[in-house]
């Protein structure tokens, strides 16, 4: 399997206050990643320095050989990062539909046979083809979020970067939430970095885990091996379900 992203020593973080302190890593193509940790332990911090949110104070980033950090974050999106934000950051003046046209991508060369477009969008989030001509104001939480996923899905990216995708929605949504990750990452064969507060339900669909901790990781280990460890969840993560 070849490498798709390596991390080096990686300081960040917001003006002057350094967050992230010597991060590194690396993640395949192809493979997903669960990153946890208790709230403010720099997570979203990492999530958002990827996706050249953030100031970088030192180390490296590369994507596929490309050298991501010396690009402007929309220079990143055309390299091939997919971001899902915390904040969802739909456009909320326009349809569901225009949402997608607006910052849909051709498939890449090379790439997935099948790329992603709106319409294969809305066959996996069938709720968003019944709302496809409704304003973004117009959603449910859930039915933003599956907008947020979509909107990242038609750049066609190398790397799906998912922020709490999760996090303040109905049992119901979560599941149908967990089931396209599923279907994106296991299914499709797209690599991604997933951020979230339910670390069983995310674990199960991770091939790995990374525990940050105080903007260091503290915690490396396949996705199957921490979930079967309930003891250290519950150390690491103060959860043991």
């Amino acid at each position: 399997m070849s490498e798709l992203l390596r991390i080096e020593n990686l300081s960040a973080g917001y003006g002057e206050a350094v967050v992230l302190h010597d991060v590194a890593f690396a993640l395949g193509e192809g493979q997903t990643l669960a990153l946890l940790g208790r709230n403010g332990t720099g997570k979203t911090t990492l999530i958002n320095t990827l996706a050249g949110a953030t100031r970088q104070h030192g180390g490296t980033i590369s994507l596929g050989g490309q050298a991501l950090h010396k690009l402007a974050p929309h220079q990143r999106a055309a390299a091939g990062i997919g971001w899902v934000p915390q904040e969802r950051n739909i456009f909320k003046s326009l349809t569901v539909h225009e949402n997608l046209t607006a910052v849909e991508r051709p498939g890449r060369p090379g790439g997935t046979s099948n790329p992603w477009n709106p319409q294969r969008v809305y066959e996996m989030f069938p709720r968003l083809a019944e709302r496809k001509t409704n304003l973004g104001t117009q959603l449910s939480g859930g039915e933003q979020q599956m907008l947020a996923v979509g909107r990242a899905l038609v750049l066609n990216p190398k790397l799906l970067l998912l922020d709490e995708p999760l996090e303040g929605l109905a049992p119901i949504i979560v599941e149908e939430l967990l089931r396209a990750i599923r279907r994106i990452t296991q299914d499709e064969g797209l690599a991604a970095i997933i951020v979230e507060q339910h670390p069983q339900a995310i674990l199960a669909i991770s091939d790995h885990a990374v525990v940050l901790d105080h903007g260091t990781i503290v915690h490396t280990d396949s996705a199957a091996a921490l979930r079967s460890q309930p003891q250290v969840l519950e150390r690491l993560l103060g959860v043991a379900r």
